[in-house]
């Protein structure tokens, strides 16, 4: 008989020190423990997909080996946005090079246009981006974002300060 309940407080002990690759392996490696319906087993005490546990048996039984330092198969992961459409960084370098501030020869350029407004632009164009990406791209294309300011009436306006009764600075206290 398999006692989910030892796997689970296995799990529970490893699950803070292991990566998604080594948690897979390990997974796997406690369902080939378990024998004949170890992975459902392991499935139901850690929450651990049997999927997950599946793939990682293959892992297992796999010859390629990963370096230590990875945890995913080289080639993994979304490729990034600029090498899948190569058109981006000219359509979102055509929208700020119109209102770019800054001196062209200086390295510190900025734009006032807000991310989400050139975002919204080049989804008007076809781009499939969100606004973290273009404020991503705005600083690999070598632009500062910066906020808008006031540039000549009250550029530093003091605020008004409230009058403070002399018996509260002295720590006397008030009602």
């Amino acid at each position: 008989m398999i006692d989910e309940h030892a796997i689970g407080e296995r799990y529970r002990a490893l699950a803070g020190e292991l990566d998604e690759r080594r948690r897979r392996l390990w997974a796997a490696a406690e369902a080939r423990a378990c024998g004949y319906g170890g992975t459902a087993a392991v499935a139901r005490a850690t929450g651990i997909s049997v999927g997950t546990i599946r793939r990682g048996l293959a892992d297992l039984d796999s010859p390629v080996r990963f370096s230590a330092s990875r945890v995913r198969r080289a080639g993994g992961g979304r490729k990034p946005l600029a090498e899948t459409d190569p058109t981006l960084l000219a359509d979102l370098k055509a929208l700020v090079d119109d209102d770019a501030r800054g001196d062209p020869e200086s390295p510190l350029r900025w734009t006032a246009k807000s991310v989400r407004t050139l975002a919204g632009a080049l989804r008007e164009r076809g781009h499939r981006v969100s606004h973290e990406t273009v404020a991503k791209q705005l600083r690999r294309l070598g632009y500062s974002l910066q906020g808008n300011r006031k540039t000549k009436e009250g550029a530093s306006h003091p605020r008004p300060r409230r009058a403070v009764p002399p018996y509260q600075h002295q720590g006397l206290g008030g009602a």
